[in-house]
């Protein structure tokens, strides 16, 4: 793409930078914040797909590291194991990532089984690394009738459920196959809508990432890791 296809449709008058200074933990690790971005769709013209490109170019004007994955040969959840390179590569993405943009279709009232299947392969845990938990996301769908919330609202009860930091805002754009052309967002209130989401998934990346340990840290949790460290000290043979 040239130069100019990768700029974001926004008025640079009106845009404005983050206040990183406001917003950083004291032990921010300083990097551009890494956002990961899963699609639904393997249509050759896939909507999910052209918003969530949309929402990069935005997030990178930002000044934030955007990342995508290609769902093409994901195998089915639990139809192979996590050394299939699919699922590794998953894996490692949602690892390196500080946040996470879902963009799903809406079918039949519900989002894909390809967004299903992505978000069925991240584990709560892997080891010692937890690879959700704490990070930030943002939800969008496109519908091909009339505007729906159905898709994002599943979405963020699965962001809730892997323990993830879900931004307020959102964006559902009907009637999708009207608002595209050339394989671009034409301007609109639902762009700008998308414009609102990457800028608060931004400042909230930032606002997080340093001081996620201590948000999502649970009494429950520390209960059985002092529980598990008992044991060991009393099955342990005696010198």
């Amino acid at each position: 793409m040239s130069d100019k296809a990768d700029l974001p449709l926004i008025d640079f008058d009106a845009f404005q930078q983050i206040d990183v200074a406001a917003l950083r933990a004291p032990d921010d690790p300083g990097h551009a914040p890494r956002i990961l971005i899963l699609y639904g769709s393997l249509r050759e013209t896939s909507y999910s797909r052209m918003a969530a490109e949309e929402g990069a170019r935005i997030l990178t004007a930002l000044g934030c590291e955007v990342r995508f994955f290609d769902p093409a040969g994901l195998p089915l959840p639990d139809s192979c194991d996590e050394t299939h390179p699919k699922v590794a590569e998953l894996r490692e993405l949602a690892v390196w990532s500080e946040g996470m943009v879902w963009s799903s279709p809406e079918r039949h009232g519900a989002m894909t089984g390809i967004m299903k299947a992505q978000i069925d392969w991240l584990p709560l845990s892997m080891g010692g690394v937890r690879p959700t938990q704490g990070k930030t996301l943002a939800v969008m769908q496109v519908c091909g009738g009339s505007q729906s919330f159905n898709a994002v609202n599943q979405m963020r009860i699965l962001g809730r459920w892997m323990r993830m930091v879900t931004i307020p805002n959102q964006s559902s754009v009907p009637k999708a196959w009207n608002e595209f052309e050339n394989g671009r967002m034409k301007d609109s209130s639902l762009y700008r809508r998308i414009v609102d989401v990457m800028e608060e998934l931004a400042r909230f990346t930032w606002m997080i990432r340093g001081r996620s340990d201590g948000l999502v840290d649970r009494y429950s949790e520390r209960v059985e890791t002092a529980e598990a460290a008992r044991k060991r000290v009393n099955e342990t043979p005696a010198k």
